[in-house]
């Protein structure tokens, strides 16, 4: 292979660095090649390792560099919190990032043990093994999967209809593979493995084009395949949000931009109005301590909410419910959503099941608070996690599935699969993500209208709300930064792919076929 001098007399640093140049790939940037290129020159330092800890420490270098890069918005969020310096927010994303650089550093581990000088061996046992090292960042510690590979090309991501997010994370590997093998004059094993990724691209392409994504939408007996809705993006900064001197102001600009402003007709539909994360302060649901309502009763300010809205119109909103101890005290919240009907009536809510680390709760709070660090959400009340993926009724308009934020970066775990929801309606406050942040975000909630087929909707206080159809394809958007609101048309879902059916299972059998094969190539010495 094409040995730079540099690289291969510093391969600790350059593993550094090449890691934060594969981050270009993630929005807002979006260069892939780069990070084909950088993941290429990584399995070129593995497989030149001299021992298992050289190449523990390359892939663990690699990662630290990549996380650091791909996760600069975290600190951002530090800036809102006025109980912690500023500074706290990068010594968060280097903590962070060190942490999570263990998952490519036991994947470089694992593919060095088993493919030391035989490159072929190494690049497929390294795509099988992060494969379930993506997919345990999900779960670990309570899980953190933002950014999986395969969302640096998630306008080519059919693949994920068939193997999911991390399987085609697999493919991204595979490809960096054919690049490393090609450039150490290994033609035959490149074309070895760009073959079948070529073929498996294709393959499913074809099948799931032809047998699953056929032009026939799903829709419930009754329900109207052309449902209008509104989606509203106010522009409410962060450091404005809570703020009790903006409130009014703040609701008249979420009033502003849900009024249909269309003169009343015949022939104009009832609509689903959506709002973001956390839209309101005020409480709607009944039975709080009546010290809680302001400016008036649960009931008005429901009817308040629904003044805005016509009279067959349904209004999503985020919001916040609190739990009570005996006497009358709020001892836990939810970060919740409501749907409301518009005689003010609540239809149904849900509460957020995946809670933001450091942002909704604080890891290890004892130790952690002991020296300074809070949570970036402010408020003293702990927030609880509601009990998973859940369906809320919207009357004549179906079922909408709900994940609040974070939530829809967990493939595999964002709808009911018992009861499979109409769309997913995904309220988010990426209001304390930077630049970068945004872009990401509405990236991984795109692959997750890819993997199951179904519309996401977005809806956010300074953006990126979008449309999304089910082939993960924005039909409409508002940007960042900017006030506005969405009329369009509610996209059909489609018949389950074969990931919506099988869930994490089916990259994880992807992951066991790629170790099977690179044992084969093994005990042929490739």
């Amino acid at each position: 292979m094409f040995k730079p001098a540099l690289f291969t007399r510093f391969p600790k640093s350059t593993s550094l660095v090449l890691g934060g140049l594969s981050a270009v790939g993630f929005q807002p940037i979006g260069f892939w090649p780069a990070t084909i290129l950088c993941f290429a020159m990584l399995l070129h330092f593995i497989n030149d390792a001299p021992h298992k800890r050289a190449a523990f420490l390359y892939g663990w270098l690699f990662g630290v560099g990549h996380f650091i890069v791909g996760l600069n918005w975290i600190a951002i969020a530090f800036t809102f919190q006025a109980a912690m310096p500023a500074w706290l927010g990068w010594v968060a994303v280097f903590a962070l990032s060190l942490y999570l650089a263990l998952y490519p550093a036991l994947t470089a581990l694992g593919a060095h043990w088993l493919g030391r000088d035989r490159p072929v061996t190494l690049t497929v046992a390294f795509a099988a093994l992060w494969i379930v090292t993506e997919w345990m960042r999900s779960w670990v510690i309570s899980g953190f999967a933002w950014n999986p590979l395969s969302v640096i090309a998630v306008d080519a991501s059919w693949s994920a209809r068939l193997i999911g997010t991390y399987g085609l994370s697999a493919l991204f590997i595979l490809a960096s593979g054919a690049v490393f093998l090609a450039a150490a004059n290994r033609r035959k094993a490149a074309i070895a493995i760009g073959l079948p990724l070529i073929a498996l691209a294709m393959i499913s392409g074809a099948v799931l084009s032809g047998l699953q994504l056929n032009t026939m939408a799903l829709t419930r007996p009754g329900h109207d395949t052309e449902t209008p809705i509104t989606i509203v993006q106010p522009n409410i900064s962060q450091a404005d949000k809570w703020q009790p001197d903006f409130k009014d102001r703040n609701f008249a600009l979420l009033a502003n931009e849900t009024i249909n402003k269309t003169p009343p007709s015949d022939d104009i539909k009832p609509r689903l109005v959506f709002w973001p994360e956390a839209a309101i302060p005020d409480y709607i649901e009944d039975g709080y301590p009546e010290r809680l309502y302001f400016p008036s009763s649960a009931a008005g300010n429901r009817a308040r909410l629904v003044s805005l809205i016509g009279p067959d119109d349904v209004l999503v909103t985020g919001a916040v419910k609190l739990d009570f101890d005996k006497q009358g005290r709020a001892i836990a919240a939810a970060n919740s959503v409501f749907a409301l009907d518009a005689g003010g009536n609540i239809l149904g809510s849900y509460d957020k099941s995946h809670l933001v680390p450091f942002g909704e709760y604080l890891p290890l709070e004892d130790f952690l608070s002991a020296i300074g660090l809070s949570r970036v959400v402010p408020g003293a009340i702990p927030f609880t996690p509601g009990p998973g993926p859940r369906n809320i009724p919207l009357g004549d308009f179906g079922q909408a599935g709900l994940q609040i934020c974070y939530e829809i970066i967990f493939s595999g775990e964002v709808i009911d699969r018992d009861n499979r929801p109409d769309f997913i309606f995904n309220p988010s406050n990426d209001a304390w993500f930077g630049a970068w942040g945004p872009p990401q975000h509405l990236a991984q909630a795109r692959l997750r209208a890819v993997e199951e087929n179904i519309p996401v909707i977005r809806s956010t206080p300074t953006g990126i709300s979008a449309i999304i159809d089910s082939n993960g394809q924005m039909v409409d958007r508002i940007g960042q930064g900017v006030s506005g609101h969405i009329d369009g048309i509610l996209p059909p879902s489609r018949a389950p792919t074969i990931f919506a059916r099988l869930g994490n299972v089916a990259p994880l059998a992807f992951a066991l076929l790629l170790l099977l094969i690179a044992v084969a190539f093994r005990r042929r010495g490739y």
